[in-house]
């Protein structure tokens, strides 16, 4: 048999003033399983918190409502004042009464109704809670970054720095994202590269970071602590351990095309670096765009036959296409 208390907080004015505490107080009452309910100007107080405490000894209430501000305020505190009187901190619950009634309603009336709405519901959920009991699991001591604008960039190198791993990922074939196209910062006028440029090249050789470019997650599961995470990693068609940016493979390729990157206002190759700055600085080919006919083979296979223009003026022959 459910012996439950409500506890009504004035919050000084702040509830009192639109919602009848009194009247919430004596509905609370009424309900079936309630045994005790009271209502006190600042429950949050010390002696607030005694008289939750001493209620729940003395009546032997095996739940507690407290009708007053948002749980995400006081919620541990009232059910550390549970906890200090031997009942399960988790047969404790908030009624919000403050940020969704009195706050939010100048009618007193229906404000009080609503208040009695919420009490009667959060009476209902204590009746139905569990006892629980903390848990402790394994953490993986890492994380994932997902965008590599600074933003990114920052929250990567402040957990790095930490002494944890992180693992960076962008969907781009350089970091820095919209920053990197910007001449000046606001609103001093600073030189965007001049900040932003430090940063990644920091990225880029921190120990503890590993950088995964031209790469977007496709599936995550498991839990906070615990995730599981896919990452596809589209193809550069470059050999990256082989690139040495030497530009060469850009003045033969035949292909222009407009420059996402300078918003269609400049001109790349079909073989491309976004910018100078950009990291990794390892060239990407655009296959879409690169000049090719797909032949069909007698066995009905598909094959690519390029133009190798790049291919052949790379010396470290670091094109995979």
């Amino acid at each position: 048999m459910a012996r439950l208390g409500v506890f009504v907080c004035h919050c000084g004015a702040n509830i009192r003033r639109t919602v009848d505490v009194e009247r919430v107080k004596e509905f609370a009452n009424d309900l079936p399983g309630v045994v005790l309910s009271e209502d006190y100007p600042y429950l949050c107080s010390a002696p607030g918190q005694r008289m939750v405490e001493e209620a729940i000894k003395e009546k032997g209430l095996t739940g507690v409502v407290v009708a007053a501000c948002s749980p995400h305020l006081h919620e541990p505190t009232f059910r550390g004042a549970s906890a200090e009187a031997g009942l399960n901190p988790y047969l404790c619950e908030m009624a919000n009464i403050r940020e969704q009634c009195s706050w939010v309603h100048s009618n007193g009336v229906l404000a009080t109704d609503k208040a009695c709405d919420i009490v009667a519901t959060m009476v209902e959920k204590v009746k139905r809670n569990q006892p629980l009991e903390p848990i402790e699991v394994p953490v993986q001591r890492g994380a994932l970054v997902v965008g590599a604008g600074v933003a990114g960039i920052r929250a990567a190198l402040d957990i790095a720095n930490a002494g944890y791993p992180v693992t960076l990922v962008e969907k781009q074939s350089s970091i820095g994202g919209n920053m990197a196209r910007l001449s000046e910062t606001f609103p001093t006028l600073d030189c965007s590269q001049c900040i932003l440029t430090p940063l990644m090249v920091q990225v880029s050789r921190h120990p503890n970071i590993e950088l995964l470019t031209y790469s977007e997650v496709e599936e995550v599961s498991g839990y906070v602590g615990n995730f599981k995470i896919r990452i596809k990693k589209k193809p550069r068609y470059i050999i990256e351990d082989l690139c040495t940016g030497c530009d060469d493979c850009v003045p033969v390729c035949p292909v222009t095309l407009p420059n996402e990157f300078d918003m269609n206002l400049a001109w790349r190759k079909a073989i491309h670096i976004p910018f100078a700055q950009a990291v990794p600085a390892i060239y990407t080919l655009d296959a879409e765009n690169c000049i090719n006919s797909n032949l069909e083979s007698e066995s009905g296979d598909y094959r690519v036959l390029a133009c190798e223009a790049c291919a052949l003026a790379c010396g470290p022959d670091a094109i995979d296409f």
